[in-house]
């Protein structure tokens, strides 16, 4: 049963995976808009990346899922923002970079954390408190800045020593846009929610829910990751590897037309 439910997520994640290397990637269309347009190109950039960063939503919301104080909502914000500002605008200065997929598969693991620990994992699986939370918070904001980072090295920068770091900055407020744009709802639905009996009963659920997307954003970025360092790698030819992907359900299937592959 568990094998079936791994050859289920494997094939989720590798049908997903052109929306994730999409993602991944800034398209000829956008690095024109770049070069042709002013430094509100990178501000509007910036906030689109942020508004459809679904990794980096996802961890926000599992930090903000149990806050109820303006105070400590702005805390943890605040940590999280500082982190992936120092990496965003110094990896990029530096060009300090990686493989962006290893790097967003450390972020589904920061999703995969944040779950875990509002389910109280620390406390029923180690007997012991949850670390030091805004330290983790900030940690895992330095992290998300990286990710954020490679996105931003693929745009053309120019090679001009003022443009340069303006054009790292204002992709960077563009984050913190569509952050606060995010954040706002997060924070309002939120709110909506625990007013109702039903948060109390589903809230487990909701971030087990959590923990299983970020797994499923781990498969599909280890998956990338092995396209993407052994194209021509793998054990069958590229065209076959869909048909092996297809393949993962042949036990269930009745079709016969392909047995002979």
């Amino acid at each position: 049963m568990k094998a079936s439910i791994f050859k289920r997520l494997l094939a989720a994640a590798a049908l997903l995976l052109p929306i994730v290397s999409w993602a991944h990637g800034i398209s000829d269309a956008d690095k024109q808009r770049m070069l042709d347009g002013g430094y509100l190109q990178y501000i509007g950039l910036g906030a689109s990346h942020m508004l459809t960063g679904y990794d980096h939503l996802l961890f926000l919301f599992g930090v903000v899922f149990f806050l109820t104080r303006f105070g400590d909502i702005a805390k943890f914000v605040t940590a999280f923002t500082l982190g992936h500002c120092i990496t965003l605008i110094f990896a990029t200065f530096l060009k300090i970079t990686w493989n962006f997929w290893l790097v967003d598969a450390l972020i589904a693991i920061s999703v995969i954390y944040k779950g875990f620990d509002n389910n109280g994992g620390f406390q029923k699986h180690f007997g012991r408190a949850s670390p030091n939370l805004l330290g983790v918070v900030f940690g895992f904001g330095l992290l998300h800045g990286f990710g954020l980072s490679t996105r931003l090295q693929q745009l053309p920068l120019g090679d001009d020593s003022t443009g340069i770091p303006l054009r790292i900055l204002s992709f960077n407020v563009g984050v913190e846009v569509g952050q606060i744009a995010a954040l706002v709802v997060m924070v309002a639905l939120l709110s909506l929610w625990r007013s109702r009996a039903s948060f109390a009963r589903f809230s487990v659920l909701a971030n087990n829910a959590l923990m299983t997307v970020g797994g499923l954003l781990l498969l599909m970025q280890l998956h990338g990751y092995q396209h993407d360092v052994e194209a021509e790698g793998f054990r069958f030819p590229a065209k076959e590897h869909q048909h092996a992907h297809e393949d993962m359900d042949v036990d269930d299937s009745t079709r016969t037309g392909r047995d002979n592959l």
